[in-house]
C-alpha cells in the first residue's frame, strides 16, 4: 500500500453517508492551496476546474428541463396558460414517468428511500415537543419519503418524567427530508384539496418522532396529560355541584321563587362549567396547530418547483466534488504504477476527514465512472488508475464541450446554398 493512503477511518456515532458536505468553491481552495503545486499547475487546475463546472452545468440543464416539462402537468403553483389552442404542444404528463424521475434525482442527489415500516416506527414513536398526530396513509394514492443526513443532536427537555426540570436528551433527526405525494378523495381532507396535482416537499432538521406533522390529512390528538388538565376539573366541579344539587334540592324548591332560582343557578353553574372546559381543549388543541405551523415556518427549505432547482443543484454540485477530489488526488498523489479503486477510495475519504473533518463513504466508482466519461483516467490492464495530466486533461474537456454544439460542414453548406 502506498505510503499517503492511510487506514479507512473508523466509523462514527451516525451513519456514513455518501454525501460530500463542503462546498464547491470551499473544496476547490481546499486543493488549489497545495504547497507542491507550482503556480503555472495552481493555474491550470482552476482552469480545468471551471471546465468541469460549465460541462456538468450544461449537461444538467438538460435534466432540469426534462424534470419541468414531467412536472408540469401536475405542478399546483402552475401559472401559465393552458387552453385548447395550447394544449395540443404540451406534455399531458404520467404520474410514474415523473416519480421515477423524482427517485432517480433524489438518488444521485444521495438521498436515501424511508420504507413503510421506518415510516410507521417513527410515527409510533413517543416525543416531548411539538404535536401529536394521528395519520392516515389511506389519503396518499402515492407517497415517497427520502432523508439524508441522519445524525443525533441534543434539545433541551422539561415535562412531568423529567419532573418539570430542564434537562438535555438525545434526540435523532433529519438533516434534509423530501416527501412526495399525491391525494386521494378522502373524508380527511378538504373539499377542494388538488386532488390531481404532486405535491414536493423539503425540509430542515427535522426530528425523527415529529416525522408526522408533515403529512396532510392528519388529526391532532390530546396527551394524557392535556386531557387530565380538562376532564379532572370538569368531573370534580360536576359532582361537586350534583352533591349540592340532591343535598339541597327539595329546600331549594320548597323555599319558592327564590330557591327555584338558586337551584337553576346550580344548574347553569354546572352547564357553563362543561361550556368552559371544552373551549378549554379548543385553545389547547389550537396551541398545538400554532407550535406546528411556526416550527414547519422555519424548517420548510422549499415547495413544488422550487424543490427541483434545489435538487438539480445539489446534484451537478456533488457531482462535481466527486470528480474533482478524485481527479485530483488521483494525479497529485497516486504512484507511476496508479491506484486501485480501493486505494483511491481511502485517500479521498482521509482527505476529507484531515482536512475538512468530515466523514463520509466516498462513492469511488461513481467518481471514477464522471473521470472515465469526460476521458481524465486512464485504466491499466491490471485494474489501476491514472490521472491524465493537467495540460492533456484541459485540452480533452475543451473538445468535449466542442461537441456539444457540433454541426456537419456538409449540412451548413447546403443549408447556405
Amino acid at each position: 500500500m502506498d505510503a499517503n493512503i492511510l487506514p479507512l477511518p473508523a466509523p462514527a456515532a451516525e451513519k456514513r453517508e455518501h454525501f460530500i458536505p463542503v462546498r464547491k468553491a470551499d473544496l476547490i481552495r481546499l486543493l488549489a492551496d497545495e504547497e507542491s503545486l507550482s503556480e503555472l499547475e495552481r493555474s491550470q487546475f482552476l482552469d480545468l476546474c471551471r471546465m468541469l463546472e460549465a460541462t456538468f452545468h450544461f449537461e444538467y440543464h438538460d435534466e432540469l428541463e426534462k424534470l419541468k416539462d414531467a412536472y408540469a402537468a401536475f405542478d399546483p403553483d402552475r401559472d401559465t396558460v393552458v387552453n385548447d389552442q395550447l394544449r395540443a404542444y404540451s406534455n399531458d404528463g404520467d404520474v410514474a414517468t415523473l416519480f421515477q424521475h423524482m427517485v432517480t434525482l433524489l438518488e444521485r442527489a444521495n438521498f436515501r428511500h424511508l420504507d413503510q415500516e421506518e415510516i410507521e416506527d417513527a410515527l409510533n414513536d413517543t416525543t416531548d415537543w411539538g404535536v401529536r398526530l394521528d395519520v392516515d396513509f389511506d389519503v396518499f394514492e402515492r407517497l415517497e419519503v427520502y432523508s439524508r443526513g441522519e445524525v443525533t443532536t441534543t434539545r433541551t427537555c422539561r415535562n412531568f418524567r423529567t419532573l418539570f426540570k430542564k434537562r438535555e436528551v438525545e434526540v435523532p433527526i433529519y438533516q434534509r427530508l423530501v416527501i412526495i405525494f399525491r391525494l386521494k378523495d378522502h373524508q380527511r381532507l378538504a373539499a377542494n384539496s388538488n386532488l390531481d396535482a404532486v405535491t414536493l416537499k423539503i425540509f430542515k432538521n427535522i426530528p425523527r418522532v415529529d416525522l408526522e406533522m408533515l403529512f396532510p390529512g392528519t388529526k391532532v390528538c390530546m396527551t394524557l396529560l392535556d386531557r387530565a388538565k380538562i376532564l379532572l376539573p370538569t368531573i370534580s366541579g360536576v359532582v361537586v355541584t350534583v352533591g349540592k344539587i340532591v343535598n339541597n334540592a327539595v329546600g331549594m324548591l320548597a323555599s319558592g321563587m327564590s330557591g327555584v332560582l338558586a337551584f337553576l343557578g346550580l344548574v347553569g353553574g354546572t352547564v357553563g362549567y362543561g361550556v368552559k372546559s371544552f373551549f378549554g381543549y379548543l385553545r389547547a388543541k389550537d396551541k398545538y396547530q400554532l407550535n406546528l405551523t411556526k416550527n414547519l415556518y422555519y424548517q420548510n427549505l422549499d415547495n413544488n418547483a422550487g424543490v427541483l432547482f434545489r435538487l438539480l443543484d445539489e446534484v451537478e454540485e456533488q457531482e462535481f466534488r466527486e470528480a474533482i477530489l478524485a481527479y485530483e488526488i488521483l494525479r497529485r498523489e497516486a504512484p507511476s504504477g496508479g491506484w486501485t479503486q480501493d486505494e483511491l477510495d481511502r485517500r479521498v475519504e482521509s482527505f476529507l476527514l484531515e482536512q475538512a473533518g468530515v466523514d463520509i463513504d466516498f462513492e469511488v466508482d461513481d467518481a471514477l465512472a464522471k473521470l472515465k466519461r469526460l476521458g481524465l483516467t486512464l485504466e491499466t490492464p491490471t485494474g489501476r488508475y491514472l490521472a491524465i495530466q493537467l495540460p492533456e486533461a484541459l485540452v480533452r474537456l475543451d473538445k468535449a464541450w466542442d461537441s456539444f454544439f457540433e454541426f456537419p460542414a456538409e449540412d451548413s453548406e447546403s443549408a447556405a446554398a
